[in-house]
């Protein structure tokens, strides 16, 4: 008689096995609330979930009023909870968006938004908050990635307390980010990797990947556009067995893609059939 999964687990005899078949089982596929067309709105929990997503990633929002973010409200925080308990649907993450125009990397309002935006994110049960460096905001220098590694050093003993992870997002090297990392000396602050940023930037994500680890990524950005996933230049059969071999990664991969037809559902629906489809392969 075979033995029963359980049984394998205890006696062992299965162990390489099963991890083989389970190296993605702790992989959620999300969706960005922009990239749906619906930013910072509660319509995009709704259609995540009709799409077939197990997350969506929520836009904290740039429009100051009264020097507090859009989602800094109690009673919008709650229509967010309600929606995605309705739904059936987690908030994969939030975004702090207002960093595209308050940089952290110079700006004293960034630092204040990321504080900010820490008991919001685990308000909403989001766990990861995307800190977004790009534009005029990107990081260049060694003198803007020590600056941000030392605010995020006072700010994350809160983010650690909350429960909430900070994710560098960026088009610096793994080697960089990992000096960012160190220099906070908190494992709050980790990377949030982006497949088409480092492609875009030179670097290969199949490597990067692998070299950070599970423990220094806290989510990742899956896309290739303005390309359909798997018809354009990145090795998406690479990564994901990057992500694979990353040993039982827990968290949400969040799709980033663009909308070549500009048809929002039957595009999203194509992208995430593509993964779907890609993490079972990988799977086997």
């Amino acid at each position: 008689m075979p033995l029963s999964r359980r049984q394998l687990i205890l006696s062992g005899l299965g162990s390489t096995l099963l991890q083989a078949k389970d190296r993605l089982s702790g992989l959620r596929i999300g969706v960005t609330d922009w990239n749906l067309r619906q930013t910072g709105k509660l319509d995009a929990i709704a259609l995540a979930k009709r799409l077939g997503f197990d997350g969506v990633e929520v836009s904290l929002g740039r429009k100051i009023a009264e020097s507090k973010l859009p989602l800094d409200n109690a009673a919008i925080q709650e229509q967010y909870l309600a929606e995605a308990a309705k739904q059936g649907i987690r908030l994969a993450g939030t975004c702090l968006d207002v960093l595209h125009v308050n940089y952290l990397k110079n700006d004293p309002l960034g630092q204040k938004w990321v504080a900010d935006g820490i008991p919001i994110t685990r308000k909403l049960k989001a766990r990861v908050m995307l800190l977004p460096f790009f534009g005029k905001g990107a990081l260049q220098t060694r003198q803007e990635m020590d600056y941000v590694g030392d605010v995020l050093r006072e700010i994350a003993p809160a983010a650690e307390k909350a429960g909430v992870l900070l994710g560098l997002e960026d088009t610096i090297s793994a080697e960089d980010n990992a000096r960012i990392m160190e220099r906070t000396r908190s494992r709050a602050v980790l990377t949030y990797y982006d497949i088409g940023n480092s492609t875009n930037a030179g670097f290969d994500p199949v490597k990067e990947i692998r070299w950070l680890g599970r423990d220094r990524i806290c989510q990742f950005h899956l896309k290739d556009n303005p390309n359909f996933l798997g018809e354009g230049k990145i090795d998406f059969p690479g990564v994901m067995e990057s992500i694979a071999s990353l040993g039982g990664f827990q968290g949400f991969a969040n799709l980033e893609t663009s909308t070549p037809t500009q048809q929002v559902d039957a595009d999203m629906g194509r992208n995430l059939g593509f993964i779907r489809r890609l993490m079972e392969q990988t799977s086997k």
